[in-house]
């Protein structure tokens, strides 16, 4: 269950070809010891049995069937390392695991994922005799990427067959008939035409830096950096004493200890969730880096968020996929924080980490709530905080300009009320954006809440052009857009409307306004209303969040950058 991706992609070989897959999971140990202890202690849930194409499947395995067990040193979701005795248990006596199964016949073979395990406890081959195994140089040592290891058994390499072949993988071969001959040796067989000559020269400095520390001393030094954080992690509070922070990992698993890799989620004082992505952007504000999402490991990922097959898949219908901004659907977590440390960090760097959560998602004793207004001023002051608002911007329209006020209504769901509810599209449908038509920024904005009213000018128009909030929006019709990944309903305008911006901005475009909070949350195609993203995390038009703040530092500091670059390139002209 807690294999990576690239191991389940296996599967698709065994699956097209008629053959059997099933995931199993371990569900309890008591004790670890050696493979008779260990096996004697093992609970093992075995899920459902995969099959892509009933008439065509195989008989159930013989004794000479090939098998392959799969399995992760450890998992790069949670940390947990298992126990490598599942190499002698599967190999030697399969029952023991797949007890009552008819997948017990046959010759098992067993493939250790150790990409991520090898970089701080690999494993020891004379001890466990696995006959394949795949390791990462980019998680051994940061670089290079997209270069790999298969270490594989000589008399199981004999087994793998190669289809494809490209220049330098063959001995001969004649272009307008079938013919090829295959070169002999394993390692030249599999490479795809030229090798990555020039990473791998890198590789060799990489092992001289590990030969140099020892797994072993990068192996404690990592531990205790994760161990550090696990403990301050559990031991956050907010001030009414919930726990803060939610460690993905089960105790009862079959593993001998945790990996350098922490997992977990962040709630609010209420239970609430805050999202991996808000947790990400703020941490990237602080010059940290994390990861986010399911790393990759949907069964691990599944597992400890606690998410059934309905769940994934609503999910996916209502737009979230791999890489994307949706992290709370129907108010559970889509995915996690990881916090990863290598023979590189320090102290420090798990320090700044800490005093990061405490200082960012704790909520204190004297914080003030922000109500349902926004207002400028002194008299604004939190009460433990030395900062105010200076000036409230407000932008109607995507990329436009916007207006200052010194006050302002939230909405319930998109942070200040209409802002970023507009936006411009090309009559192809394109979103556009001052990166794409700077005259966009031309473009002056203002809001009568009074009357209802957005007014817009523009130096190109002679006329300002008012929009009524309640009467234009039954002029034009409905229908939808994507943006960022997310669909949304939106309402359009009639042509007097398109023609003035397109007038404008100098080019055709239409103007679209997303409906109001009540209707304001992206649907799916078939537009159904448990397949949709929760409206408390809807966001207009916005890129990533309700909210852009800046202080007046940031602004002084860029404007300085941004003199002494001009007086920089003026000396250098002169």
């Amino acid at each position: 269950m807690e294999n990576h991706n690239s191991v389940l992609g296996i599967r698709e070989y065994a699956l097209d070809q008629g053959a059997a897959a099933f995931a199993i999971d371990v569900e309890e140990t008591v004790h670890h010891g050696v493979s008779n202890g260990t096996a004697a202690s093992m609970k093992v849930l075995q899920y459902q049995v995969q099959r892509r194409n009933e008439a065509s499947s195989l008989e159930e395995p013989t004794g000479e069937a090939y098998n392959l067990f799969a399995f992760p040193s450890e998992c790069n979701f949670s940390g947990l390392r298992f126990s490598l005795d599942l190499v002698k248990i599967i190999k030697e006596d399969p029952a023991r695991i797949l007890e009552g199964s008819p997948f017990c016949n046959g010759r098992w073979m067993v493939l250790i994922d150790a990409a991520k395990g090898s970089a701080t406890e690999p494993p020891d081959l004379s001890l466990y005799p696995a006959d394949f195994v795949v390791m990462s140089f980019y998680k051994l040592f940061g670089y290079p990427t997209g270069l790999g290891v298969l270490i594989a058994r000589n008399d199981a390499s004999r087994l793998l067959k190669k289809t494809y072949f490209s220049g330098g993988t063959v001995a001969t071969s004649i272009a307008d008939i079938d013919f090829v001959r295959r070169r002999k040796s394993v390692e030249e067989l599999f490479e795809d035409g030229t090798i990555s000559f020039l990473s791998i020269a890198s590789v060799h400095h990489g092992f001289k830096i590990l030969n140099s520390l020892t797994v072993s001393a990068i192996s404690r030094h990592t531990a205790s950096l994760a161990w550090y954080v696990r403990k301050k992690l559990l031991g956050l509070r907010h001030e009414n004493g919930a726990r803060v922070c939610t460690l993905y990992g089960d105790s009862k698993a079959l593993f001998h200890d945790f990996g350098p890799t922490v997992s977990f989620n962040l709630k609010r004082s209420d239970g609430s969730w805050s999202g991996y992505r808000e947790v990400e952007k703020l941490a990237s504000l602080s010059g940290i880096q994390l990861r986010t999402g399911c790393f990759c490991n949907p069964g691990a990922c599944a597992k400890y968020l606690g998410l059934s097959h309905l769940d994934l898949r609503s999910n996916f219908e209502a737009g979230h996929v791999c890489w994307d901004d949706h992290d709370i659907i129907h108010e559970k977590p889509t995915g996690a924080v990881r916090v990863s440390f290598g023979y590189m960090s320090t102290f420090e760097d798990a320090k700044k980490f800490i005093d990061f959560v405490t200082s960012s998602f704790i909520a204190l004793p004297n914080w003030i709530e922000s109500g349902y207004q926004l207002m400028q001023g002194s008299e604004s002051r939190l009460g433990a905080a030395s900062f105010y608002l200076k000036s409230i911007t407000v932008y109607p329209i995507k990329s436009c300009a916007g207006f200052n006020v010194e006050s302002w209504p939230l909405s319930t769901t998109a942070g200040l009320l209409h802002d970023r509810e507009w936006v411009l599209a090309s009559l192809s449908g394109e979103i556009l954006t001052q990166k794409k038509v700077p005259e966009m920024c031309f473009i002056s904005t203002f809001i009568d809440l009074d009357k209802g009213i957005l007014f817009v000018e523009s130096p190109r128009c002679q006329v300002k052009l008012p929009i009524n909030f309640i009467t234009d929006s039954c002029n034009g019709g409905s229908e939808q857009i994507k943006l960022n990944g997310q669909r949304y309903e939106v309402q359009s305008y009639k042509n007097e409307v398109n023609i003035w911006f397109s007038n404008a901005i100098g080019r055709p475009c239409t103007l679209f306004r997303c409906f109001s909070s009540s209707h304001n949350f992206c649907l799916n195609k078939i537009k159904s209303a448990s397949m949709r993203r929760e409206v408390q995390s809807v966001l207009n038009f916005s890129n990533e969040a309700q909210f852009l703040l800046i202080s007046e530092e940031s602004v002084s500091d860029l404007s300085h950058r941004k003199m002494y670059k001009k007086v920089l390139v003026e000396q250098q002209a002169k």
